[in-house]
């Protein structure tokens, strides 16, 4: 070793062996494998002379061939107190730190790098403080080695023998820093004080970094025991249970191996398999039990990855629909046309598939039309009725906290179908109602929403269910009552009463088939003429659908049924005189609401729920002082149109040859007939302004007109709804003329065209022209006398006396 004198210190020259990633501190002892030539004759130029050499740690490990600038400028001074030639080439060597030294010159001229090095000041600290923290820091060896462990006797005896505080800190630091870049800038720091702080810091964190992992630990051995106890008692769990069910089994183990049989979605197996885990520990006689065994079979129950396979044959599908249906042409290319769009669409994950609404009177198919639906597509077919349900949970589901829960009909009606994607028709959606329980109709927006029902969550089964797949299809007898927002999700298909030929066609093909075989009678054994047909339809049924006249036809198969097992006849003809001996008299005279011309009395059409109507609006005018009644439960609106009407005539009443002030002399009753039927709108405008001229100038009103339309106070005539419906009443009933407004003219071509060649529509725009049609002259009257003393008749209604064709735009079937 050099001279303790700095100059000699400085002056001489060490060789330098950089290191990787080891940093060497004085007091320590490391040994090294030195194999590199470059190392090798380092090592040796440092046997030559002294044994001492300089170590140096590289600031990047990854450099090879490190230069002066790629070394540190602080490294410590060895001693080589052994070296072993190892077979292999190179040397073991075992290095002992003399001291920190401050590189100074590094020369790279020879061989190996030698430095010219002078020694590293550092800062002692106080002796007190430095004893204080010492003890500290035997402390906390001590703690961790009772923790950890890892500090052989040798280095304990000599922590616990070492005072001096630079000597205490290399040593420990030896023993707690392990990264290569800590320990160097451990090296380089000259204060000792901060290099104990630097150490207590690093043995406290080391001691909480251990206390965590035993308590990490022990929870670990905690759960192990817990683990393997309850595998214990499971095992004896089954066993017992095996011993008690015989060759049953577990109910448990079987319940288990179907959730893992029926490859579920990872969520709803692991919610199974913890309620499974839930029933295993209950006691079988419990009645929780018995409610949570019932909720995992429904679960399992449901169709979550079973599906069907669409069948879009357009050909196949116009074949069904024309098989179970007879007529309704407009809808059924509705519905080829939905089928065409979900053949194109097939595959591409539709964001906004259709969803279908039949909309019309009861009695035309609009159930029928969905279960063809299903039929065509090869789909399940499910129904869910609507009608009455005021309560949420009917949709979405009871929740399990309540005795006799069950899940809401939307998944009932899935479990039924048995696949994932059936055809559910949603009935009479128009029936429903809201109390203090939520509304349905609310509910029904989520499973109707193809953005919200991939995620439909039923309260019952409490996780997500994907109704994308399903077909909902809906009905209504009327879309008045859906909410707003139910009816924006559906595209409406109205579906209008039949006429009277198709109603033959249907019961041939369709009603009388069915009632023979419901009957026990053979084809052919009853035979129905065309003139019988009519007859029956005509004075048996007065309705917009079938169903009454399929009731009738089961009333004649029971009679025919009757002769034929009395022996009184094997084939029966069914003629008029027969039919009138089966089912009675006729119920219905379709002549009876407009035999002849009366005054005050004018025929108003109405569509209802159940399809159109003709209401024969009565007025009767008497002395009084002005009032004005209405009978016959009208609603709000069709009393406003009462009132508008009156006025309208009041302010008309010099040119229909009123008195100035008839309306203060007279008093007015009109009378709806049926007045236990409730009615409403404004389409009877024109009707009641007719009944009320009519009355006050004692003109009739013809008895084969009916009208529809609403009157302004000016006299105008606006545009309606539902004339499909009224015009399809009139055709019923026999009348062959009809009074619209112009505005609906456009809604002719809609109309069956049996229907609009044989009816006579009166397109009107105004009051005069509706005068002009439906009235006819004065007579004479010994009535109240409210027109003028000249007997003046408007201009308007002059051309009317003869026949409605001369006034008024007439165009029949156009």
């Amino acid at each position: 070793m050099p001279a303790s004198s700095r100059y000699d210190l400085y002056a001489t020259r060490y060789p330098l062996l950089p290191l990787k990633s080891v940093v060497i501190f004085p007091h320590s002892i490391v040994t090294l494998l030195v194999g590199k030539p470059r190392s090798i004759q380092t090592v040796e130029a440092a046997m030559a002379h002294d044994h001492c050499l300089v170590v140096v740690t590289h600031r990047d490990p990854e450099i090879e061939d490190p230069q002066a600038d790629d070394l540190h400028q602080v490294g410590t001074l060895v001693r080589i107190s052994s070296l072993e030639p190892q077979p292999t080439g190179g040397y073991q060597v075992r290095l002992e730190g003399l001291q920190r030294v401050c590189i100074v010159t590094v020369d790279s001229q020879r061989p190996y790098l030698t430095a010219r090095v002078e020694p590293f000041n550092e800062v002692l600290p106080a002796a007190a403080e430095a004893a204080i923290l010492i003890r500290h820091l035997r402390e906390l060896v001590n703690r961790c080695q009772e923790l950890r462990g890892g500090l052989g006797d040798d280095v304990l005896a000599l922590l616990r023998q070492t005072d001096d505080p630079a000597h205490f800190a290399d040593l420990l630091a030896t023993q707690v820093i392990r990264e290569a870049a800590r320990r160097q800038s451990f090296l380089e720091n000259p204060d000792v004080l901060s290099r104990l702080e630097q150490l207590a810091i690093a043995l406290t964190t080391e001691i909480d970094l251990a206390q965590l992992e035993q308590r990490i630990r022990d929870r670990v051995r905690e759960q192990i025991d817990r683990s393997q106890r309850e595998f214990y008692l499971r095992e004896q769990l089954k066993v017992i249970h095996n011993e008690l069910a015989g060759e049953a089994g577990s109910e448990t183990e079987a319940l288990r191996a179907r959730i893992r049989e029926l490859a579920l979605p990872e969520e709803v197996t692991e919610r199974l398999l913890r309620e499974v885990d839930r029933l295993e520990r209950m006691p079988a006689v419990s009645a929780e039990g018995a409610l949570l065994r019932t909720y995992i079979e429904t679960v399992l129950a449901l169709p979550w990855n079973q599906e069907t396979e669409d069948n879009l044959d357009l050909t196949h599908a116009q074949e069904i629909l024309e098989r179970d249906h007879y007529g309704l042409e407009q809808v059924k290319e509705r519905i080829i046309e939905f089928l065409a769009v979900r053949k194109l669409t097939a595959g591409r994950n539709s964001s906004h598939p259709t969803i279908l609404c039949f909309v019309g009177p009861p009695g035309v198919g609009k159930t029928s039309l969905g279960r063809s639906i299903a039929t065509a597509m090869g789909r399940a077919f499910a129904r869910v009725s609507l009608g009455g349900v005021r309560d949420e949970a009917e949709i979405r589901g009871h929740r399990r906290t309540y005795i006799g829960a069950y899940p809401g009909r939307i998944i009932g009606a899935l479990r039924r179908a048995g696949t994932l994607n059936p055809v559910i028709l949603l009935d009479e959606i128009d029936k429903l109602s809201a109390d203090y329980r939520g509304d349905p109709a609310a509910a029904l927006l989520e499973v109707l929403d193809p953005e919200q029902n991939r995620q439909f969550t039923d309260h019952y089964l409490d996780m997500p269910f994907d109704l994308s797949r399903v077909l909902f299809i809906t009905t209504a007898n009327t879309l008045s009552t859906v909410p707003r927002a139910l009816r924006d999700r559906l595209e409406v298909i109205e579906i209008g009463g039949y006429t009277e030929q198709e109603k033959l066609e249907i019961g041939k093909r369709h009603l009388l088939p069915r009632q023979l075989e419901a009957h026990g009678l053979e084809p052919g054994t009853l035979e129905i003429p065309d003139a019988t047909w009519r007859a029956l339809i005509r004075g048996y049924t007065h309705e917009a659908g079938v169903r009454e006249l399929e009731r009738q036809i089961s009333a004649i198969c029971r009679k025919v049924a009757r002769d034929i097992v009395q022996g009184k006849d094997q084939r029966v003809r069914l003629t008029r005189r027969r039919l009138a001996q089966y089912l009675g008299p006729q119920r219905y005279d379709r002549t009876e609401p407009h035999r002849e011309p009366q005054v005050g009395v004018a025929l108003g059409l109405a569509a209802t729920q159940v399809g159109g109507t003709v209401i024969a609006v009565e007025v009767a005018a008497m002395p009084g002082r002005g009032n004005l009644t209405i009978t016959g439960q009208a609603g709000e609106i069709m009393q406003e149109s009462a009132r508008a009407a009156l006025s309208y005539i009041r302010s008309r009443a010099a040119k229909l040859g009123l008195q100035p002030d008839f309306a203060e002399r007279c008093d007015l009753h009109i009378h709806l007939p049926e007045g236990a039927q409730p009615k409403e709108g404004p389409s009877a405008g024109i009707t009641m302004a007719i009944a009320l001229i009519s009355a006050l100038t004692d003109r009739p009103v013809r008895a084969d007109v009916a009208m529809t339309g609403e009157v302004t106070l000016r006299g105008r005539v606006l545009a309606v709804g539902g004339l499909k419906e009224k015009a399809l009443a009139a055709h019923r009933a026999g009348i062959r003329h009809l009074i619209a407004p112009a505005d609906n003219r456009r809604e002719l071509s809609r109309l069956p065209e049996p229907v609009a060649s044989e009816l006579q529509f009166h397109w009107v725009s105004t009051m005069d022209e509706v005068l002009g049609i439906a009235l006819l002259p004065a007579q004479p009257s010994d009535g109240l006398a409210v027109v003028d003393a000249d007997g003046a008749i408007p201009d308007a209604a002059a051309a009317a006396h003869g026949s409605p064709e001369s006034a008024g735009e007439a165009v029949a079937g156009t």
